[in-house]
């Protein structure tokens, strides 16, 4: 059970990944990243979370180098984008994060979405990144146990992380049930539903624990061995975010926040997606 903003849960490789991280998806390059990733590392956190297609590689990338902490001591995440996918583009494309970022190697790197026909020869361009040296880990964002399944059918590397939206509204049991028996590290985008946490289970908890429902949903993944990555711009949510270690859901309190599930997506379906 993570205790401290700074405990990690230990990958498959035996590389640590930290608990909570910092999302920067739709976090505009220059200022505004720069400043939410300076925000957060002050505030304790040493794991960031970028892709490609978010535009922002650069500003990360400057903000962890102004940070004045080791780059050993920080877990950096980006991902491949789906125009990119197939072997020689993805190790193009990891080539370009890489001198966005500024970095000699990344800490994970993740295929961003399961594109039918391509995502089994852009795993095979991770493997060879891995085995290289270029990347600590490597997985899958949005994947669902098929495409999992349909990786390690023929994979020499099985995935260390499932990045996937996951949330109270969406509590995807068997997809965590099943990465947690394969040793599949499971990570929440979106943890925070969005902003929409307007609802009268979590504003009971909220009152009870004397958190916020922001605070009550994220110990609730921490609680089911789930890392997130809350994503903010402002200063004060992105410190309110990280003072989730001080307390502990009751096991029936858990159960109120589970039995919220819509199996509610406020992202794309990965069975049924488009771009």
């Amino acid at each position: 059970m993570p205790k401290y903003i700074s405990d990690c849960t230990v990958l498959h490789n035996g590389v640590e990944m930290p608990w909570l991280g910092l999302g920067v998806w739709r976090v505009k390059e220059g200022q505004e990243v720069e400043s939410a990733v300076r925000w957060a590392i002050e505030a304790g956190y040493r794991s960031i979370d970028t892709a490609a297609i978010y535009g922002n590689e650069v500003g990360v990338g400057r903000a962890i180098r102004d940070a004045g902490v080791r780059r050993e001591d920080l877990f950096i995440t980006t991902k491949v984008w789906n125009a990119d996918q197939g072997y020689e583009s993805t190790l193009q494309a990891f080539e370009q994060s890489r001198k966005k970022l500024g970095l000699d190697y990344i800490d994970l790197y993740l295929i961003h979405w399961p594109v039918k026909g391509k995502y089994k020869a852009t795993w095979k361009a991770l493997e060879k990144l891995y085995k290289d040296g270029f990347v600590r880990a490597i997985g899958v964002s949005n994947f669902q146990i098929h495409h999992l399944q349909d990786v390690m059918a023929d994979c020499e590397i099985k995935p260390m992380v499932n990045q996937v939206e996951f949330h109270p509204l969406l509590t995807q049991k068997e997809l965590l049930g099943f990465c947690q028996a394969q040793q599949i590290q499971l990570e929440a985008w979106s943890p925070l539903m969005q902003g929409n946490l307007d609802h009268p289970t979590l504003a009971e908890l909220s009152r009870k624990y004397e958190k916020t429902p922001a605070q009550i949903v994220l110990r609730w993944d921490l609680q089911q061995q789930v890392v997130t990555i809350p994503k903010s711009v402002t200063h004060s949510r992105i410190l309110e975010n990280a003072n989730v270690f001080d307390f502990e859901l009751s096991t029936e309190d858990m159960g109120k926040i589970a039995a919220m599930n819509r199996n509610k997506r406020f992202g794309p379906d990965p069975d049924n997606f488009d771009f």
